[in-house]
């Protein structure tokens, strides 16, 4: 199983982690040149090979108006210290700009949901609701830049499995424009709930909201390695130097993990909500971690029609699953169970079609083999080239046969 492992021993940021991904991407160049044209104004990414303790890794810069990602923060807390005017965008700002961002659907779709945690972290620390939260503008455009290129690279990479380590956050206290914070950080410490943590011996901020959302968001599982046959390992430079090697360690290759795993299931019976309510829900359950969401017709007492509502997931996003099913739907509980499920494994390919490059997913094992055009990448060329999503399935499924 093509399996990616992300060691945070000294925690992670968003820079940290595109450096460390960009690395394991086949054409590093390439990403880079992708990351410069995908419609962020004033922004530039440049990657930067560079040494810490003597080991070979890199770093990503991030140049916003000409000025690299420190000298914004540090004249946003300069403004702010100073009661100088500044901007700030609102939530509906920053997800309409990730939107028209000149990136594949899926990876618009991953870096809203990163920005959506972000933002309800911090509106939860702040006692305020989602809407009302503001990021400043400079800040802003470094975190897009840093979730958009991570969600990016991941996409490329196409990794079955990601597995973090414990997470090193660091402690003693941060300068924000709120004030100095312990570590970490409010938002930090909220978005890292139920994944394991712990402070270390370096004093300091070491694992940013940003990087936290991140790691959340894509993580399947947390512990430590597998046993893994290496194909790449890079390093995730950070700015600041310790006496320990401060970087994001990525390891990617083929894990013996056998194509069995543990799932949940969660349901319940629903004969009170509408059906605009019902798909509503749908929706909250994706972005809460749900696997897969489908209802069953059914019969209760007294002869009501109505729907079984279930959802598949991992273990690390029960609460967060259960509760969406609790908020946006009518019912007073839910039923959680575990299953062992079988899978094949599966690995993404790319045929070159007249309507231009389409993903391909394929999955193998116990003498199967399925193959299926990626429903993404089907639909970005149908829209792109004005033709129907049939046409485009049928012209990729005929150029995987001929290549083979």
């Amino acid at each position: 199983m093509k399996t990616l492992y992300i060691e945070c021993n000294m925690g992670a940021a968003g820079d940290m982690l595109m450096a460390a991904l960009s690395q394991l991407c086949p054409e590093v160049d390439k990403f880079i040149e992708k990351m410069n044209e995908i419609g962020l104004k004033n922004t530039v990414v440049n990657f930067v090979k560079t040494e810490k303790c003597g080991i070979c890794g890199a770093s990503i810069d991030v140049i916003i108006n000409g000025e690299t990602e420190e000298n914004c923060k540090r004249e946003h807390h300069r403004e702010h210290d100073e009661k100088h005017e500044h901007h700030h965008s609102s939530i509906d700002n920053i997800l309409s700009l990730i939107r028209s961002l000149n990136v594949p659907e899926n990876v618009k779709n991953k870096s809203i949901e990163v920005y959506r945690l972000l933002a309800s972290a911090e509106a939860q620390v702040h006692g305020k609701e989602i809407s009302h939260i503001h990021f400043h503008e400079l800040g802003t455009l470094d975190a897009i830049c840093d979730i958009v290129g991570c969600c990016l690279a991941l996409d490329i990479i196409s990794p079955e499995k990601i597995i973090v380590s414990p997470i090193c956050t660091g402690f003693g206290s941060v300068k924000c424009q709120h004030g100095i914070l312990p570590v970490p950080a409010p938002a930090t410490a909220h978005i890292l709930k139920e994944i394991p943590i712990y402070g270390g011996d370096i004093k300091g901020e070491l694992c940013t909201p940003t990087g936290a959302a991140l790691l959340k968001t894509f993580a399947h599982s947390f512990g430590s390695m597998p046993v893994m046959n290496i194909e790449k390992t890079s390093y995730g430079m950070g700015k600041k130097d310790f006496e320990r090697l401060n970087c994001v360690r990525a390891f990617l290759g083929e894990s013996e993990e056998k194509s069995s795993e543990n799932v949940y299931e969660i349901s319940c019976n629903l004969d009170d909500i509408t059906a605009e309510e019902l798909a509503f829900s749908y929706d909250l359950l994706f972005e809460a971690g749900a696997l897969d969401v489908f209802v069953t017709p059914t019969v209760m007492k007294k002869g009501r029609l109505s729907q079984i509502l279930t959802a598949l997931f991992y273990e690390k996003d029960k609460t967060a699953v259960a509760k969406a099913m609790l908020m946006h739907t009518t019912t007073r509980g839910v039923r959680i169970s575990s299953h062992a499920r079988m899978t094949l494994e599966s690995r993404i390919e790319e045929v070159q079609t007249k309507y231009g490059n389409i993903k391909i997913k394929v999955s193998s094992g116990y003498g199967i083999t399925k193959i299926k055009p990626e429903y993404e990448s089907v639909a970005a060329a149908a829209k792109k080239f004005g033709v129907t999503f049939a046409e485009v399935q049928k012209i990729a499924m005929g150029s995987l046969k001929n290549a083979n």
